[in-house]
């Protein structure tokens, strides 16, 4: 049953309380409760991981802008193959957190059959072009890519089943509700991973300036020791240090070449949108 826009409103009252709910998964019976509630209880077929960003893998591969793919092709490819698209008129949590650098208005996409359940006060049914071009300005807007099955959005919005619901949120790291991801216990901390066939790398050219160590990174994965950032195995590969790096010492590096037919594989698994 869709939820009432009481409940929404009580969850954005809420939201600064979600380090603190995020501590309580550690918590040995509250946690088993609550994996199982919000996380699935397992991780068989899970899949929910940010795509690094457009821009900083095109800066890599000057040569061929032109024919290459990019990561953004894999939220395109399902937004094309979702036989429901649903965009949100906002986004709750910048809502929530009141931010004061993005753009409230650009909410989530949420694609599949469970999108139907969604309540109408908080969005609308759109077409192809409508979700393509709305993605298009999140990024142009320095948002990244969250996509993947996430239990948490089936359950705050009261839809089912959840293997039916995809999310395609545009995040900004100041606010994104998974800046919570160091808080939670550390199996429920894998649930959200890099993307596959990616991974981020710092160069001798470092200075040490700290800049991308200053709120840039969605889960503080990175961080100055010795005079130089060092990132560490926590990282989901977004790409934002990669943009705020004055000397061009930090890039994604792309591991396999399959990346994006592999991403589109794993969430293919994870959820049916058709």
């Amino acid at each position: 049953m869709a939820r009432p826009m009481w409940f929404v409103n009580l969850l954005k009252m809420g939201f600064g309380l979600r380090y603190g709910g995020a501590e309580m998964t550690k918590w040995p019976m509250l946690g088993r409760v609550m994996e199982r509630a919000l996380f699935n209880g397992h991780r068989s077929g899970d899949a929910l991981f940010y795509l690094p960003k457009d821009r900083v893998i095109i800066d890599e591969k000057i040569d061929d802008q032109e024919n290459m793919v990019v990561p953004s092709d894999v939220v395109a490819h399902f937004i094309k193959e979702a036989k429901h698209v649903f965009l949100m008129n906002s986004c709750i949590c910048r809502e929530a957190a009141d931010c004061q650098a993005y753009d409230h208005h650009i909410g989530c996409i949420f694609l599949g059959e469970a999108v139907l359940e969604i309540n109408p006060k908080l969005g609308r049914l759109v077409d192809v072009d409508t979700a393509l071009a709305h993605v298009e300005r999140a990024r142009q807007a320095g948002l990244v890519h969250l996509i993947g099955r996430d239990k948490i959005d089936a359950v705050w919005m009261g839809v089912k089943p959840y293997t039916q619901l995809m999310t395609v949120c545009n995040c900004c790291s100041c606010c994104c509700l998974f800046r919570f991801l160091p808080n939670l216990a550390p199996k429920l901390q894998k649930k959200i991973e890099r993307m596959p066939g990616v991974r981020v790398e710092i160069s001798e050219d470092c200075m040490g300036c700290g800049m991308c160590s200053e709120g840039v990174c969605f889960i503080d994965a990175i961080h100055l020791a010795d005079g130089r950032a060092v990132i560490d195995e926590t990282c989901r590969g977004c790409g934002n240090c990669v943009e705020v790096c004055p000397e061009g010492a930090i890039r994604v590096v792309i591991e396999r070449e399959d990346y994006i037919e592999n991403a589109i594989a794993r969430l293919t698994e994870a959820v049916d949108v058709h």
